[in-house]
């Protein structure tokens, strides 16, 4: 389902400088709204916890730059330089927030009968917007379609193989849940602001770049919202 956000990009040949600048805008809205519902969902279950992962997630995305800013040349799904590695942090970002959803489909699973099913089938469609905020960032800079798809769904891989292990040792890993649903927002946060916005400013005017994310914010939420009330 995360690579099937990639699919929109089929259709579209090339992107213009403006454009860019509004898909750059968009994916920020897209990982603001996100970073705004693991926050809900970790102050639901340990506000504390959830406030000290969203500091390990800064943190980590700072520590991350830093290193990645000073290992010369990067290659990521054929981009090079400063779009592979803001690639690579965007792509790091959402893998290590999958983790989190990882755990959070195995612990349903040992709840109550039906939750597990629900909580998978919510998360796999929260998985589309999520695969096509990484799309925008990867297929506007030269990467193709089908390589963005992949490294979608790459992203999505610690699902699965979070989820049997948190079934198994729910007890263990539940208390871990709010940190890493906090850890997970505290670098999505930092990417938008570090990185999305100040690359949709460069492309377009500061009023577009807001409405595009505040859309995309809006479209978001919905969706989120449509999926919990089914």
């Amino acid at each position: 389902m995360t690579g099937v956000g990639a699919l929109p990009f089929l259709f579209t040949k090339e992107l213009s400088q403006r454009s860019i600048g509004w898909a750059n805008a968009a994916a920020a809205g897209l990982m603001l709204a996100a970073s705004h519902s693991l926050i809900a969902e970790g102050a639901s279950l340990d506000v504390m916890l959830m406030l000290g992962g969203v500091l390990l997630g800064l943190g980590a995305i700072v520590l991350a730059d830093k290193l990645l800013s000073g290992t010369g040349d990067v290659r990521v799904a054929d981009l090079q330089g400063a779009s592979a590695t803001k690639a690579l942090l965007i792509l790091g970002i959402m893998t290590a927030h999958s983790f989190a959803e990882g755990v959070g489909v195995g612990v349903s699973f040992a709840g109550s009968e039906g939750l597990g099913a629900y909580i998978t089938t919510a998360i796999a469609f929260h998985n589309v917007p999520e695969g096509l905020a990484i799309a925008v960032v990867l297929v506007p800079k030269g990467s193709p379609v089908w390589k963005a798809a992949l490294w979608a769904i790459f992203t999505s891989l610690p699902q699965p193989i979070m989820a049997a292990p948190a079934y198994l040792f729910v007890e263990t890993f539940r208390p871990l849940l709010p940190v890493g649903l906090g850890l997970a927002a505290g670098a999505m946060i930092w990417m938008v602001f570090s990185e999305l916005l100040p690359g949709a400013l460069e492309k377009i005017e500061s009023s577009s770049a807001a409405t595009a994310a505040t859309l995309a914010f809006a479209a978001m939420m919905a969706f989120q919202l449509l999926v919990l009330a089914g």
